[in-house]
């Protein structure tokens, strides 16, 4: 909402720029286009919201458990939230608690965040390190063809789902075709 204001004023300043004889307003420099700036995918997730009980413990879990960073707060008029993201996140957490008093229900919902790590054991060690629960310690499971997955839970008992990194596979090339 705020953007949207300071955006209209900025255009509302504008216009009366341009019918002012006397208004003097430099055009902005011509956009020129990065070479390193790659589009965003399309489609892409870019955030999903859970209810919070308790916003500030929560939003510790996530920045100092989970290795997460506040990237921005809002105070609503009926709640507040707080969006999280790995560093170079494409999509992010927002996680949010509802101030307007009405009844709302928080804990052991069926909701699984999964999350990939450089080392879901380490991360499993972290998050029984600071009193939370591990389910299930990140080991091989044949049901999905021996990859490590782990289960943890968070503040409000939401499944945390510890997966390691996805191997980066190189582009395959085209066999060479003969002349």
């Amino acid at each position: 909402m705020q953007f949207r204001v300071v955006a209209f004023a900025a255009l509302l300043l504008a216009a009366c720029s341009q019918n002012d004889p006397v208004a003097k307003v430099a055009a902005p420099p011509p956009v020129q286009p990065q070479a390193e700036a790659a589009l965003q995918k399309d489609p892409l997730l870019s955030a999903v919201g859970i209810g919070v009980s308790d916003l500030a413990k929560s939003t510790d879990f996530y920045v100092n458990v989970m290795g997460m960073e506040k990237i921005r707060s809002y105070k609503l008029s009926y709640m507040d939230e707080e969006v999280l993201g790995y560093p170079d996140a494409e999509s992010f957490i927002v996680l949010m608690h509802w101030t307007d008093g009405s009844p709302r229900t928080y804990k052991d919902l069926p909701i699984k965040i999964v999350t990939r790590v450089k080392d879901p054991v380490a991360l499993a060690a972290k998050i029984k390190a600071a009193g939370y629960e591990v389910t299930r310690e990140p080991q091989p499971s044949e049901a999905v063809g021996g990859a490590i997955v782990g289960f943890a839970k968070d503040p409000d008992g939401y499944t945390l789902e510890l997966l390691p990194l996805r191997q980066t596979t190189p582009p395959a090339t085209a066999p060479a075709t003969p002349n």
